[in-house]
């Protein structure tokens, strides 16, 4: 019988629980993918505590990369024998094998291994659409990445900098700032030691940067929006230090006439075209080797608690991955 990691009640990571499930044949529309690998996000974390609500009992995990097993009817978009990797709900990733719909799977090139596969495909899709999308970075801009050496981060790093950005990345240790500068980025700050709104305007004489990418929240939040041009925008996309307070808008006005989004990967992914389009850019930029996926972490599936712990003191760089 199948395994996969379920939970039953929110909170720290003993909630994560290892148990068997069943699976039941496709149903119309789905696909059966039997996991090689699985991706470890932060977004995860915010699922087991309870901070993005769910209905319990729930399975867990939004990114795995395997092989097609069995296709419900009406299927076209992947065969039996595909290799395929995927990113967002429904959740249930933390699994041995699992059913989905096919039309959220991606052909993972031959050239993408199943475990790269797995550790790109939600921190690269959200690379690519806060990079193409969100804000659409042009060479000769100035671009600020917090938490320049996590997942995300490196992948943005590396991506921005094949556009043309300067690229300016913080980070909250000497390790992490080596990473992140052999991962594409031009000037960077260790937000533990060195005020950096102050920083990033010595850095673009005084100028400011056009976009900050923060994927941190609280404690980095009001030190973004100070570190913008006039008419910047700040993409706000994660809390991996708390959500963001509420904001009074007219700061906006008084710092420059800027702007603020809270975008999410569902909304940039929700139509296939546009799954399908970003997927292509992600995957030309890691075969073409602009883009490295750092697989730094490796852990049994069974263990995910111990991972998720490791997640939470920031003991983790790069990528994550769990194997069946």
């Amino acid at each position: 019988m199948p395994n996969a990691i379920r939970i039953h009640q929110t909170g720290g990571p003993d909630v994560l629980r290892w148990e068997a499930v069943d699976l039941p044949a496709p149903a119309p529309g789905e696909a059966t993918v039997r996991h090689h690998a699985v991706g470890l996000n932060y977004i995860d974390v915010y699922h087991r505590t309870g901070l993005y609500p769910l209905t319990l009992p729930s399975g867990i995990g939004l990114e795995g990369a395997g092989v097609v097993e069995a296709v419900g009817t009406g299927v076209t978009e992947v065969k039996v024998g595909d290799r395929v990797a995927y990113a967002g709900g429904p959740l249930g990733a933390y699994a041995d094998i699992r059913n989905l719909p096919a039309h959220r799977l991606l052909v993972l090139p031959e050239a993408i291994s199943f475990e790269t596969g797995a550790a790109m495909m939600l921190q690269g899709l959200t690379a690519a659409y806060l990079l193409r999308k969100t804000y659409r970075v042009q060479p000769g801009d100035a671009v600020l990445i917090q938490a320049a050496a996590g997942g995300v981060g490196l992948i943005a790093c590396q991506w921005a900098r094949a556009l043309g950005a300067t690229v300016i990345g913080t980070v909250g240790s000497p390790a992490k700032a080596e990473l992140a500068m052999a991962h594409g980025c031009h000037h960077v700050i260790n937000y533990g030691t060195e005020n950096f709104p102050q920083r990033v305007r010595e850095i673009t004489g005084g100028e400011g940067v056009a976009v900050v990418y923060d994927g941190v929240g609280k404690d980095t939040f009001a030190g973004s929006l100070d570190c913008l041009r006039p008419l910047g925008m700040m993409v706000t996309f994660g809390n991996a230090s708390g959500p963001v307070p509420p904001l009074d808008l007219i700061q906006l006005s008084l710092k420059g006439s800027l702007f603020v989004t809270r975008p999410t990967i569902a909304s940039y992914t929700a139509k296939r075209d546009d799954l399908v389009a970003l997927g292509a850019e992600l995957f030309d930029m890691v075969v073409s080797g602009q883009v490295r996926i750092e697989v730094n972490q490796t852990y049994p599936l069974k263990d995910a608690a111990q991972a998720h712990r490791d997640l939470e003191a920031r003991k983790t760089t790069g990528s994550t991955i769990l194997l069946p």
